[in-house]
């Protein structure tokens, strides 16, 4: 297991702790996109500074899936925003990391996001608004599949090819599962990469779960600057990591129970052990 690995794992421990702490949360899509945040923030991707949030010289994230907020605020916590102690405040009374993030108490959360097919718009206005001030930063955001059913996200997508966004990054997280069960069966998204091509993006299927394939695809997108914003729909397992988890609708919106969280934290152990056996 590799270090960017054991990172991603290490925040998927903290996502189960946390909402078991909490009584409630988003587990299943919070697992899925773990790996995908560890390699935008630990893999070199993203520019950001955790003593200085608010650095002008900073690439800016957006989750728009804000329910997955468990795994912002692991991620935020690993990369020193605050520290990992306050992640079981999650949805605490008084506490600032609520259900879904607040820009206003969090600091690394550059949205407070929750409704969804929200957040590409968004994006899409902080990369435009970018470059009207002729700077080159880059505006990355991560989509729920099951958010692709909203009619805004499109019209953003229209605006972002339109307006030449190529400092735009969109990450759709498609584990093919939402709170009702298969995206496929509720409203089938279809072929998520011919609909960005088909609004103008480059657009591209990806690993969600290889992290260095993660870091690879999204520093080239970040540089590259051809006049399309660019697309990437990772292919994730919901729940990841966590056995009885894994593929089940079921686990989009509850918490484990005591015996459950700790069958979790066993799982997500046993990844690591044999990982280390067969090194």
């Amino acid at each position: 297991m590799t270090e960017l690995e054991r990172r991603a794992n290490e925040m998927r421990k903290d996502i189960v702790r946390m909402i078991a702490e909490a009584g409630s949360g988003h587990p299943g899509g919070s697992l899925s996109c773990a790996d995908i945040l560890c390699a935008l923030y630990f893999g070199g991707v993203l520019e950001h500074d955790s003593q200085n949030p608010d650095d002008e010289a900073r690439d800016r994230f957006i989750l728009a899936k804000g329910h997955a907020a468990p795994a912002l605020y692991a991620v935020l916590a690993h990369a020193g925003y605050f520290p990992r102690e306050e992640l079981l405040t999650l949805r605490k009374l008084g506490g600032r990391l609520q259900g879904h993030p607040d820009s206003s108490l969090v600091p690394g959360v550059e949205v407070s996001t929750g409704s969804l097919g929200q957040g590409l718009s968004v994006a899409a206005g902080a990369a435009a608004g970018l470059k009207l001030d002729g700077k080159d930063q880059t505006v990355f955001a991560l989509l729920g599949d099951g958010e692709c059913q909203e009619g805004q996200v499109w019209e953003a997508a229209m605006f972002a090819a339109h307006r030449n966004l190529d400092n735009l990054v969109a990450i759709v997280d498609r584990n093919c599962l939402q709170i009702d069960g298969d995206t496929a069966d509720v409203c089938d998204p279809g072929d998520l990469v011919a609909k960005f091509q088909a609004f103008g993006w480059d657009a591209r299927e990806v690993d969600g779960h290889d992290i260095d394939a993660l870091v690879e695809a999204l520093s080239a997108a970040k540089a590259d600057r051809q006049g399309k914003p660019h697309a990437f729909i990772a292919r994730t397992v919901k729940g990841k990591g966590v056995s009885f988890m894994e593929h089940q609708a079921g686990w989009h919106g509850k918490a484990p129970s005591p015996e459950q969280t700790e069958a979790a934290l066993a799982d997500l152990a046993a990844l690591e052990e044999k990982e280390a056996c067969r090194g």
